[in-house]
């Protein structure tokens, strides 16, 4: 995902906690006094993601010609949600768990730079892909507080996030692994309302692995799809995801 992706997703979250901090901000009652005393406490989560892969292509020419290369030229939300059990070091600190699941979809689209301009077939010129994903999610977040300002307390996360994806893969043109780690950073706000908080948060997730399934035996008898693997060196998932807590 490009800067400007994540620059609108962040804007987006910045302007929205604005909105709310003047609305909290000249209520004089504090509400839920007590409730960062509580050594352990619960609550969920629901919100949208945006997920993207970094794509190394490698340059790689086949027999007859073909160089294909690989980008997500789009983002569509997705939707996760979330279960949290936070617990309590300090004044400033809180240690998170968050098991969830999120859903989402990426596109990834191929294009043959030595395709014939004149050829007819539209696929010797450009293909694309549909990666759907149904991630078992299990964020570990360390989260540090401000000050708490009357109704509002903003606050910044980091942590590490295990994926295990549950969708079925089919044999396409390239193949993710099921399994990713990904360090993350985030920020948000706790809004005290009469009832519970809402914290408003945006995180940037950033995998550790190289998801490209090089063993693909279901194309040895296929190179015109094998060609596609041999393309790509590396495949790294990134995400952002803009959360609402309730707590």
């Amino acid at each position: 995902m490009s800067i400007h992706n994540y620059r609108h997703i962040a804007i987006i979250a910045l302007l929205l906690t604005a909105f709310l901090a003047v609305a909290q901000d000249n209520d004089k009652i504090l509400n839920r006094q007590y409730a960062d005393m509580k050594r352990v406490h619960y609550g969920f989560s629901v919100g949208v993601n945006f997920q993207d892969l970094k794509i190394t292509n490698n340059g790689y020419i086949s027999e007859d010609g073909q160089a294909w290369f690989a980008d997500i030229p789009s983002h569509s939300p997705g939707f996760c949600v979330n279960v949290l059990a936070d617990l309590r070091l300090s004044t400033h600190f809180n240690l998170r768990i968050s098991p969830g699941m999120y859903f989402g979809n990426k596109v990834v689209r191929y294009f043959n730079a030595n395709a014939p301009e004149d050829a007819l077939e539209p696929s010797i010129k450009q293909q694309r892909q549909n990666v759907k994903a149904t991630y078992i999610v299990l964020p570990i977040d360390l989260k540090f507080s401000a000050q708490r300002h009357h109704n509002i307390r903003p606050y910044f996360t980091g942590g590490v996030t295990g994926l295990y994806d549950l969708s079925k893969e089919r044999p396409e043109q390239l193949r993710l692994k099921d399994f990713d780690v990904m360090l993350t950073v985030g920020m948000g706000c706790d809004f005290y309302l009469p009832f519970f908080k809402l914290c408003p948060e945006v995180k940037f997730c950033f995998g550790l692995k190289n998801l490209l399934e090089k063993n693909r035996p279901d194309l040895q008898d296929n190179p015109t799809m094998e060609v596609f693997t041999k393309s790509v060196s590396k495949l790294k998932n990134n995400m952002v995801v803009l959360t609402f807590y309730f707590e």
